[in-house]
């Protein structure tokens, strides 16, 4: 039953009441124990008038925090958000200070180091006296989440009260592999879970499973093919592409954009989330227009733009802001102790955690994850009808301290605790909701290439081609072998390391990219795809030296008469295109579905002249990094290409039984099913012959006829249900 609009006016006012005297009460406890801080004139003041003073600054400073902080904030969105966390201490500090200036006959005064100390006890105050109120008042709590939600339907008119089918939250949680999840759902030494409120939906009502990446497993493929329905010429996370001579990089704004253009055209539509739908921390915006944190459209300096409302809707609020910052430095200091209790330990493997990484840490484990949450709850509140949101900070941080660390356990609880309060958002939504939790991708463990074998890929690439190396990777064993063996195949006599190549080598030398143990080779002075043999012409040791190499698994390049041909140790050979075996096949040791995987990114229009797999070892799951990371995705190998897909059993199974769910452009159509299901908005087709193709593989995929029909939100739409160009069968990613 709602109660009546004057109890709940006369709530408000008693909660206001009560947060002005706690912030007095605070200001007067802060001046008593503070010496650069009085609320007295220089010769003394009675109790009563002291008291007076405090009311009279605590009052200045919340009027000021509601009235002048949004302002700021807003004009703040122009700046890194990183930035802005850094900001608010300061900021709120000035404020104090103008407050304090305007209490009557000068009698507060404060040193601006201590107004920042004072501003930020007294907003923590303020912040926990109104959560515990709004905790003991439903009304009040859904009140204050629902603000934002309630300010944007005024903008858009819509109508909200309705009665509508059930919507649905999709959560990703970046990097979290399947088997990592299932140990988080388990009981250990006596402990519940680290994920307790995630367990209890399992086995109840909610059901999980895993499914298989493409050869790239990571986030920009993966997360283009779940919101968009292709992920086609996406071969890593950086790649270099020949026709404009730029190294594509997938957490670029300009590169997310391009990439979401082409996703569309190819897809014949906007995104899984094109009909009243919200993308909050996403690469990509899945054809929402509801948008917060969101990379593809963060480089746009338009009114359209909303990518950063999600910052200016949470650091409005002077508490959230003041919460978030106090655990954004809580955070930097947990990662300077954690790093240094690893390296005092001699752990291994590991990586250098300094210069920026804390502050990058805390900025995706604390600010984004305040931002992203507040967002899709105020998403709920709203009732929009398909949400999808990223939370990034156990990748950030299992990265740099490993997929099973206690670091990256303390970020799975955390995370458990975000989807807690999300599901409790839920139960006051004008609607039903089903909350679907899904992965991208997982992470294998292992030490680096260059931690394990003393240089780096490109290091081992240009001692292949012959070319100059750093002293100290020219001495390692595997350095010097493939130095001699390079400079030997070109008949050429040896040259002190500090001499420089001729101008056509330096012009000539390869472009080598690495996306966690997945390496990319580009001779960019060669047009379209250089083949094995014309590689082998002109550096007749580089293949031969890769394909040896004990931290390499495997090498992907174009044979002209063979087509795609994967090359392994001791003259192995896996003939793609004609299933022709030489030897063992170097692809075993990766698993079902590997040559599939490769097979299809062997025909995208952007794979590099060579692509190079880390070792797998199968027995400890571990891969060999080419980048600075003991916990890394890209490529094949281990648990970093197995995610999962956790959804509630109301909803039909991803796929039949027995069979396995491989693709994100797969994923993508049983999420474009589930929101049908729910009797959801369909996403409308695009005009022209990509949008006639995705009519056709729609009847192709699950029999249902192309055609359109009436829908009672965006009147006569399409029914899409496409997977891409063409209609693909099931391969790994």
């Amino acid at each position: 039953m709602q109660k009546p609009r004057w109890k709940s006016v006369g709530g408000a006012l008693l909660r206001v009441a009560a947060v002005w005297a706690v912030s007095t009460l605070t200001m007067l406890a802060l001046a008593g124990i503070l010496p650069d801080f009085r609320l007295q004139a220089a010769d003394g003041d009675s109790a009563t008038r002291i008291a007076v003073t405090a009311a009279s600054g605590a009052g200045a400073f919340g009027v000021l925090s509601a009235l002048v902080w949004p302002l700021l904030v807003r004009a703040l969105l122009l700046m890194p958000a990183l930035v802005l966390g850094l900001l608010v201490f300061v900021l709120n500090g000035s404020m104090l200070l103008i407050a304090i200036s305007l209490i009557p006959d000068g009698r507060g005064a404060v040193e601006p180091e201590t107004a920042v100390v004072v501003a930020a006890v007294m907003s923590a105050a303020s912040s926990a006296t109104s959560t515990f109120l709004t905790v003991r008042d439903d009304g009040a709590y859904r009140r204050r989440l629902a603000r934002i939600a309630d300010r944007e339907r005024r903008i858009s008119g819509e109508d909200g009260g309705r009665e509508r089918p059930p919507g649905t939250v999709f959560l990703q949680l970046d990097g979290v592999g399947h088997a990592v999840l299932r140990d988080a759902l388990r009981p250990r030494d006596n402990k519940p879970p680290v994920m307790e409120t995630v367990s209890t939906w399992v086995g109840g009502t909610h059901t999980v499973t895993p499914w298989r990446t493409d050869w790239s497993s990571q986030t920009g493929a993966s997360q283009l093919g779940i919101l968009h329905g292709s992920n086609e010429d996406v071969p890593a996370f950086r790649w270099y592409e020949k026709k404009s001579g730029k190294v594509m990089v997938s957490n670029r704004p300009t590169t997310a954009a391009v990439l979401q253009r082409r996703a569309a055209a190819r897809a014949g539509h906007d995104g899984l989330l094109t009909v009243d739908g919200a993308s909050r921390g996403n690469l990509f915006t899945g054809g929402a227009d509801e948008l917060a944190l969101v990379l593809s459209v963060a480089a746009r300096r338009s009114k359209r733009n909303r990518s950063r409302s999600g910052y200016f809707a949470y650091f409005s609020d002077p508490a959230n802001a003041t919460r978030t910052a106090a655990s954004f430095v809580a955070e930097v200091c947990r990662e300077i102790c954690q790093s240094t209790r690893a390296k005092l330990c001699r752990e291994t493997p590991r990586v250098g955690r300094g210069g920026l990484y804390p502050f990058i840490r805390a900025f995706a484990t604390v600010v984004e994850r305040d931002v992203v949450v507040a967002a899709v709850s105020g998403d709920i509140l709203a009732g929009r009808t398909a949400i999808y949101a990223d939370l990034v900070g156990y990748d950030e941080v299992a990265h740099h301290s490993g997929p099973r660390s206690r670091d990256a356990q303390q970020v799975l609880a955390r995370l458990d605790r975000s989807i807690a309060l999300i599901a409790k958002v839920a139960e006051r939504a004008p609607r039903d909701y089903r909350i679907v939790l899904l992965s991208d991708h997982g992470q294998s463990p292992g030490d680096t290439f260059a931690g394990a074998y003393g240089l780096t890929l490109e290091d081992l690439v240009r001692a292949g081609c012959g070319l100059p190396v750093p002293r100290a990777a020219g001495r390692t064993a595997s350095g010097a072998e493939a130095r001699e063996a390079g400079r030997a195949a070109l008949h050429r006599p040896e040259k002190d390391d500090a001499e420089k190549d001729d101008t056509d080598e330096e012009a000539a030398r390869p472009v080598v990219l690495a996306s966690g143990n997945l390496g990319l080779i580009s001779f960019p002075d060669v047009p379209g795809r250089m083949s094995r043999e014309a590689i082998d012409r002109r550096y007749p040791a580089l293949l031969h030296t890769l394909a040896n190499h004990p931290g390499v698994g495997f090498l992907l390049v174009r044979s002209e008469t063979e087509g795609a041909v994967v090359l392994g140790a001791k003259g192995a050979e896996h003939h793609l295109d004609t299933g022709r075996v030489i030897g063992e096949s170097p692809l075993t040791a990766f698993g079902p579905g590997a040559a599939d995987a490769v097979r299809r990114t062997a025909h995208f229009r952007n794979t590099p002249d060579v692509m190079v797999n880390s070792a797998y070892d199968a027995a400890t799951g571990e891969v060999y990094a080419f980048e600075e990371q003991i916990g890394s995705h890209g490529g094949l190998g281990g648990e970093q290409g197995h995610p999962f897909l956790l959804w509630p059993v109301q909803l039909s199974a991803p796929v039949a039984a027995g069979e396995e769910l491989v693709g994100a452009e797969r994923v993508h159509t049983v999420l474009r099913r589930w929101l049908r299901e729910a009797d959801g908005p369909e996403v409308p087709t695009l005009p022209g012959p990509a949008g006639q193709r995705a009519l056709a593989a729609r009847a192709l995929s699950d029999g249902s006829p192309g055609i359109a029909k009436e829908s009672r939100i965006s009147g006569p739409i399409a029914v899409p249900f496409p997977v891409g160009d063409r209609v693909l069968p099931d391969k790994g990613r």
